[in-house]
């Protein structure tokens, strides 16, 4: 059931079978329907989340009651919402799964007897942390320098998989345009 967590935290630090082992006590394991909530606004976040199988999505709903979507979680990625999780405050967002999830949970509250038992879990986060960083700011960039269009060959380029995963509704407001945007790019790619 962990053996895809475990070979990841090994492409990242050492990490053996007995350190493995170790671990597996303090990690748990939740099935999300297609549509259900990990966590809802006004919660607050008590665990980091990793998907095994499915696909999951961070959104936050604006004073215009539209959906907008912040980030994608497909299998070998983390969702949480670190400033609810550190803080112990109720979240601004709301992780959905897109399709049938299975994630492994590593619960907020077992995190530094983890650390503790196994440091290189610390380093291993922290390169996560810093990847993830880097990926939210050349999205930023991307959202203020490149055009709609260039936004989505690029991100079709990149994640290919996630174009026909992904309700179109929900991959337009990821890359900051509408719908029918998003149809008529795909139109004209169709025509090419």
């Amino acid at each position: 059931m962990y053996t895809a967590l475990f070979a990841h935290i090994a492409q990242y630090v050492p990490f053996s079978d007995a350190d493995a082992t170790l671990l597996q006590p303090y990690l748990g394991h939740q099935t999300v329907a297609r549509k259900e909530h990990l966590l809802t606004e006004g919660h607050v976040c008590t665990a980091n989340y990793f998907v095994r199988q499915g696909c999951l999505r961070t959104y936050l709903v604006t004073e215009k009651g539209t959906e907008q979507t912040i980030q994608f979680g497909i299998e070998n990625w983390w969702l949480t919402d670190y400033a609810s999780l550190d803080n112990h405050l109720p979240s601004q967002f709301n992780i959905q799964a897109i399709e049938n999830t299975e994630v492994v949970v590593l619960e907020q509250r077992v995190q530094e007897e983890v650390f503790r038992q196994l440091p290189q879990l610390e380093r291993y986060f922290r390169v996560l942390l810093q990847k993830s960083a880097a990926a939210a700011l050349f999205r930023l960039k991307f959202l203020y320098t490149l055009s709609g269009e260039a936004r989505y060959h690029h991100f079709n380029d990149r994640f290919p998989g996630f174009v026909q995963r992904v309700p179109q509704y929900m991959l337009a407001s990821y890359l900051g345009f509408t719908p029918e945007f998003l149809s008529k790019i795909r139109a004209k790619v169709g025509h090419r």
